[in-house]
């Protein structure tokens, strides 16, 4: 079938008339569920069928994947209406995906595919080395994982492919929670992984999101930097050691961290094992908020302490809880740091934007009697690139404060 005549048999959506169907066209990649003409026949339609996007004069925007479920109705796959979606079509993004991260690191661990800024709506792929593990968020990627996944074979020469289902967003598309090895054998043992001078262990199967956070490398990378030799470094929420294993790489005389995970920690103490770090190295289990506050009335002092909590402010709905929560989390964390030294603070929280997330720690610092000085805010690594027109796709943000 050619892409003429798969196009005439694809139906047709249409937004409603005032809807921002400019935003479509300078590059937002959503339409949301009240933006769509949502007739009988829609409403049919099978989660992730494509269709052909047209503005309220019935004139083509481009090609877009449709969830008649999910609040975001309709999803920009392709600015070409016949577009086919094959195994060629997905080659070519994870092509023009790959050799930016080429040009980037000198090892095949990153971020592959930051889902709409590298034009894969809903797909996450994390690279390590050999294995790639997809995240298929949407209902469209779903329906076509065959093709993705011979494309991204074909184009990675990787050997395993392991697809997890865990993300937050595949309920909200209708999907399934069920992982799958799609290539090769499931690997039977953490995967190594060389950051920053530091050795971090990667659950692919059993770890949080895809095994490891690749987004927060820059971070790990300026967090070693404010550690002089001899350096007590905390590191809370630390999931593998993210933070604390950089800082011990970077010269730091002891590191502790804290996480509410027996498994993540255990594969933190194996990280420091591997780099020789065992006896510079202590994992706390607990809940990261009484864990600090205990620190505090044992009268425990660090010279830098780093916070990387999971999102709480994942939706619009629980900003103003996920606010406070941050602000707990800075009042508690600020007496710990010693006169002089460092505190990090992160945020993974899309509804927070960067201004309400520093205003917050700001806050949680000044209650907790200390005198701070912004030095240096951070995102996420250039693997995890931004869409300009989607505020999402920018989620990450660090910042680090000097405390008096």
């Amino acid at each position: 079938m050619t892409a003429s005549s798969d196009a005439l048999q694809r139906p047709r959506v249409k937004m409603k008339p005032k809807s921002n169907a400019r935003a479509i066209r300078h590059g937002f990649p959503w339409v949301y569920a009240n933006e769509l003409v949502t007739d009988r026949r829609t409403r049919k339609l099978a989660p992730g069928t494509l269709a052909v996007l047209e503005d309220e004069a019935q004139r083509p925007l481009g090609l877009a994947a449709v969830n008649p479920e999910s609040k975001i109705i309709a999803r920009m796959l392709d600015r070409d209406p016949e577009a086919v979606i094959d195994q060629a079509w997905f080659a070519a993004r994870l092509s023009r995906a790959l050799d930016m991260r080429e040009r980037l690191y000198d090892a095949p661990f990153y971020r592959l595919v930051h889902a709409e800024s590298d034009g894969l709506p809903g797909v996450v792929i994390d690279r390590f080395g050999t294995a790639c593990v997809v995240q298929p968020n949407a209902a469209w990627a779903e329906a076509h994982l065959d093709a993705l996944t011979a494309a991204l074979a074909e184009v990675t020469g990787t050997e395993v492919i392991l697809k997890n289902a865990a993300g937050r967003t595949r309920a909200l598309e209708g999907l399934d929670d069920v992982n799958q090895t799609l290539l090769g054998e499931t690997p039977a043992a953490p995967v190594p992984v060389q950051m920053n001078g530091a050795t971090y262990m990667a659950d692919l199967t059993g770890g949080q999101k895809t095994g490891l956070f690749f987004d927060q490398r820059e971070n790990h990378a300026f967090a070693a930097r404010l550690t002089g030799p001899g350096a007590k470094v905390l590191d809370v929420f630390s999931h593998v050691g993210g933070f604390g294993l950089a800082m011990l790489a970077g010269g730091a005389g002891h590191a502790t961290c804290v996480d509410g995970s027996a498994a993540a920690l255990e594969l933190a103490v194996q990280g420091a094992a591997a780099d020789g770090h065992n006896d510079r190295f202590a994992a706390r289990q607990g809940d990261a908020f009484e864990v600090l506050a205990a620190l505090g009335e044992e009268g425990e002092s660090f010279d830098v302490v780093i916070c990387d909590p999971p999102a709480f402010a994942p939706s619009k709905q629980a900003l103003e809880a996920g606010l406070r929560a941050y602000e707990r989390i800075a009042k508690l964390a600020a007496p710990l740091v010693k006169p002089g030294g460092y505190l990090g603070l992160c945020s993974c929280s899309h509804a927070a934007d960067l201004a309400k997330f520093r205003n917050a720690s700001a806050r949680g610092i000044g209650r907790s009697g200390r005198r701070s000085t912004l030095i240096h805010t951070g995102y996420a690594g250039p693997d995890h690139p931004q869409l300009p027109q989607l505020a999402e796709s920018g989620y990450l943000k660090a910042v680090f404060f000097r405390l008096d």
